[in-house]
């Protein structure tokens, strides 16, 4: 490389050179090996029944954080609430930011925050949020609730959820007792 005003080139004839050998070997492989498929298999396992495949059933959501609640961390909740805190508020009378505040949100209805203007799926779904719904709403918020304009991915681990929740629990002006 140094001072020679050929280097470049050398570099690029190279790359080009192996992509060729790659590509003819390519070639070359497809010319020599023609696998001939059978029309009927050669030899029938169980009969006419089709084979079932064996597939682990996916987790339907996230595991339940009910029981970890009582033991659950409210500081840790806090640090893990920071992820959170660049959207949503926990202040009593604090402001919205892009989400709404979250003062007194365990337990209480959803949509409820004055001043907030809500997607019209967490509208129309009513009720309050429970320790089961949030929980799986911090999982994975789109899954749970789609149409969101959440855009947070959610929190994966079970103890990371109930230390949030427990947090959440506890910004409130009388905390919902735990489960």
């Amino acid at each position: 490389m140094n001072g020679d005003p050929l280097f470049i080139n050398k570099v690029i004839g190279s790359v080009l050179t192996a992509g060729l050998i790659a590509m003819v070997a390519g070639f070359i492989a497809d010319l020599a090996y023609h696998p001939k498929m059978l029309d009927k298999p050669a030899y029938a396992i169980g009969g006419d029944a089709p084979m079932e495949k064996a597939v682990a059933a996916a987790p339907a959501g996230p595991e339940p954080v009910a029981g970890m609640l009582a033991s659950a961390d409210a500081a840790a909740g806090e640090k893990s609430f920071k992820k959170c805190a660049a959207c949503h508020s926990v202040k009593k009378g604090g402001p919205n930011k892009v989400g709404p505040n979250l003062w007194n949100i365990v337990g209480g209805a959803r949509a409820a925050v004055s001043g907030y203007k809500y997607s019209a799926v967490i509208k129309g779904m009513g009720g309050k949020w429970s320790f089961a719904d949030l929980n799986a709403f911090l999982y994975k918020p789109k899954a749970f609730m789609k149409g969101t304009k959440m855009s947070f991915t959610g929190l994966k681990k079970a103890q990371d959820r109930a230390n949030v929740i427990r947090f959440m629990r506890d910004k409130s002006d009388s905390p919902v007792a735990l489960p």
